[in-house]
Formats: C-alpha cells, structure tokens, sequence
C-alpha cells in the first residue's frame, strides 16, 4: 500500500507505452488499485474479532493472483466471444504486478508475491521509520487520493470526455483534501478510535477510486 492514490496515477503514467486495445489500460489503472481490496478482508476480521494475520499484501499481492486474473479473464474472453475481456484480464494483471513492484519498493513492510507458498520479500528490513512519519503516511493516503481524483477531472476537461461526471470528481477531490487535513489533526491528537476511523475512510475513498475510475473509462483511455 504505497499510497493507493498514486497507484492509480502510475496506473495512467504508463498510457503512453500501452497499445491501442479496449479496455487495456482501464485494467491497468483498476489493477494498480486492486490489490489493497485485501484491507477490507482485515476490516472484516478486525469488527468479527477474527485474526488480521496474513491478510495485508499476501492474496491479491501474489505472482498467482496477476496468473489466475491473466487465465479467469482470457477463458472468459473467449467463452463468450468478446476480446475485450482478455484485453481487460492483461490490463488488471500488469496493474497488479505494477502495484505489487511500487510496493516493494517504496513501502515499509514486505510482500508475499507467491502467497500461499512461504514468500515473504521486504527490501526494506532493518528500516523502521519514525512513528510521526508512519502516522503522517495514513492520512497521506487522502491527499493521493484527491491527486489522483484531480488529475481524473483535468484529464476530462482537457480531452472534452466524460463531462457529466466532472463536477462529482471535483467534489470527491474536495472531499479527499478535507479528510487529509481532518485525519492529520486526528492522528496526533486522538487517543482511541483512530484506527477504526481511518479504516473506514480509507475503504469507502478506495471504493469510490474505483468506481470513478470505470465511470471515467472513456478519459483514461482517450489519455
């Protein structure tokens, strides 16, 4: 989870090296944010009182994740007839591996890529961040997402694409930066509850990345 705001932003960055096929670079740009999904399997544990253990980056952060998507979306593609599906199981699977790659580089915790083979990769062991840095990288996530919200709505102006939707991705972006200077006071001055808080402003922001994202398919792949 290196910041899923910029996740996606990578996910757009590599437009201009992606063929010219429907729905590929949707399915990067999806793939890039799929993977921390997975914190909704640790918010479900946390309220059930289930263990957390082994469910942050190992499942949908997996070399054998990227290969299912890859094979689940090429059958699918050619069961039913449509191209399309294939292009979109290539696109999520590199947006996977993209993310699983960023992750290993410029976060503070490992990976399992072979999950569920014993896999653990963390290139930064030894390195323990200070803990006003690692509180600061939570609200982080919000000012990412707005960036990334951002870059959504003046892609659409520019090109002229999906302007019905442009207003919302304003507000979104709005939205995104109140909660970055909100959950920044918070962090250091809250003394219980946080977590619980962040957890769930974190999903619902992810949620709406994504569906914004598929709403605003015809900018992201006029790019």
């Amino acid at each position: 989870m290196a910041q899923a705001g910029i996740h996606g932003l990578v996910g757009v960055a590599v437009r201009r090296w992606t063929p010219t096929r429907q729905l590929l670079l949707l399915g990067i740009v999806l793939g890039n944010l799929l993977p921390d999904a997975d914190n909704l399997a640790v918010a479900v544990a946390t309220v059930t009182g289930g263990s957390t253990e082994g469910l942050h980056r190992t499942f949908t952060h997996s070399l054998f994740f990227v290969l299912a998507l890859v094979v689940v979306f090429w059958l699918v593609g050619v069961g039913v007839k449509r191209p399309s599906y294939t292009n979109l199981g290539l696109g999520l699977a590199s947006g996977v591996l993209m993310h699983i790659l960023l992750d290993l580089l410029i976060w503070f915790d490992g990976v399992a890529i072979l999950w569920p083979l014993p896999s653990w990769v963390n290139l930064w062991q030894g390195v323990t961040p200070p803990d006003w840095f690692g509180n600061l990288l939570m609200p982080l996530e919000m000012l990412f997402f707005a960036a990334y919200f951002y870059w959504l709505g003046q892609a659409a102006r520019r090109q002229g694409t999906n302007l019905d939707k442009v207003k919302g991705v304003r507000v979104w972006t709005a939205v995104q930066l109140s909660l970055f200077l909100v959950l920044t006071v918070l962090v250091y001055t809250l003394s219980s509850g946080f977590m619980t808080l962040y957890g769930a402003l974190y999903l619902l922001s992810l949620g709406v990345a994504a569906v914004l994202t598929v709403q605003m398919r015809q900018t992201i792949e006029n790019f």
